[in-house]
């Protein structure tokens, strides 16, 4: 009997333990950012956020510069999972692909209840589309072992691909009017990428290289320059043999592996204290039943567990998919609450929609933070009351 290759460490175990962890620090920084805008320094922080440094505010750096490199991991982790992970074949994807589409479709239409019309704010029907998977895998890990790994990767599979899906609204649906010369250029240095990668090229750096490069046509182009780091993630050279594990030396593994930590300890925290902070001057409880916040807190809280638990209990017992091995239908359920957690990117995203209106931006962030932390403490009540059950259909 032959010894089997061992299997570098797996990116999506190593994405698990750094993405929890990492969400713990993003509820931290996102409680700090409420705290300040609240207090008597509100006006430094504010103020710093709008702050100019090289031509940029403090805060476009953060959603423009260092999201980018989020977006990077975005694509690295899309490319990787899909060449040789949970989502490599249909039966590994069916389940969350199903989630994720009924996860994105019945937000968005309660979002539009409250908002259609001449006099509404359309444009933000994608603010409650998205799950924060730092901050769901960080209530999971409070939960310890009452959640079998599989719901982990069910859920870990599903994030990946709604911000595959936010990924293809932003470039559709948020994109300015269009500098031809400058996508031209992207385009371009695209295309010297792909050249690298089919030359067999695995030296990162000039990789990198070009990515800056990239990242600054796609600012100029008037595509949100975040884009750019989707865009050079499946440039990056993953050696995968069909039937061997992939090879730990390829520049993919390298470099979601660096910025993993960084991603989730660093960047994804900061944009949550740069963008989370809102003042509560003013306002009352009637402020929430506006219908931008009322539509987005809505839109996660019951939208996204309609969704994705509804399309999911159809593909089920439609055999089009398993319910994930081990666990049961009340926790499956808890895990279609946390998926309503959606945070960074539903910010990100409101951002986008509302670019020049600080009081649509600051409704935005109310119905994000309620609908969130409301899926959260009910989804995380739920997994902890939940009774664990063997003997059930497995994925």
């Amino acid at each position: 009997m032959h010894a089997l290759t061992p299997r570098p460490r797996s990116a999506l175990r190593a994405f698990l333990n750094n993405e929890a962890s990492g969400g713990l620090v993003l509820m931290g920084a996102a409680a700090l950012a409420l705290v300040v805008a609240n207090s008597p320094g509100s006006g430094a922080y504010f103020e710093g956020l709008h702050s100019d440094v090289l031509g940029l505010s403090v805060l476009h750096w953060v959603n423009d510069a260092l999201m980018a490199v989020f977006f990077l991991l975005v694509g690295l982790e899309i490319k990787r999972e899909m060449l040789d992970g949970q989502l490599s074949t249909w039966p590994r994807r069916a389940l969350p692909s199903i989630a994720a589409l009924g996860g994105m479709i019945v937000p968005a239409l309660i979002y539009l209840a409250f908002n259609a019309g001449p006099d509404g704010h359309s444009r933000g029907w994608a603010i409650p589309a998205a799950t924060d998977i730092a901050f769901a895998l960080g209530v999971l890990s409070l939960l310890g072992p009452r959640v079998p790994i599989s719901l982990k990767v069910f859920l870990t599979a599903l994030a990946i691909l709604d911000d595959l899906g936010a990924v293809l609204i932003i470039a559709v649906f948020y994109t300015g009017d269009l500098n031809l010369y400058a996508l031209g250029g992207a385009a371009f240095v695209l295309v010297l990428l792909q050249g690298l990668n089919r030359a067999g090229s695995t030296d990162l750096k000039p990789y990198l290289l070009l990515g800056m490069v990239l990242w600054v046509l796609v600012l100029l182009s008037g595509i949100h320059a975040t884009l750019a780091g989707v865009a050079l993630a499946p440039t990056i050279p993953l050696r995968v043999s069909p039937g061997k594990p992939e090879d730990a030396t390829s520049p993919l593994h390298h470099l979601e592996h660096a910025l993993q930590p960084w991603v989730a300890f660093l960047i994804v925290p900061v944009f949550g204290f740069a963008n989370a902070g809102v003042s509560f001057a003013g306002m009352s409880l009637a402020s929430l039943l506006d219908p931008v916040p009322l539509g987005v807190a809505l839109g996660l809280f019951v939208g996204k567990q309609v969704g994705v638990f509804a399309f999911s209990w159809a593909a089920i017992r439609m055999d089009w998919a398993d319910l994930p091995a081990n666990a049961t239908w009340t926790q499956f359920y808890g895990v279609a609450l946390l998926c309503g957690i959606g945070f960074t990117m539903s910010l990100f995203i409101g951002l986008l929609a509302f670019p020049n209106s600080p009081e649509l931006q600051d409704a935005t962030k109310l119905g994000v933070l309620l609908g969130s932390v409301l899926s959260g403490v009910v989804g995380a009540g739920l997994l902890r009351l939940a009774k664990p059950e063997r003997g059930l259909k497995h994925a």
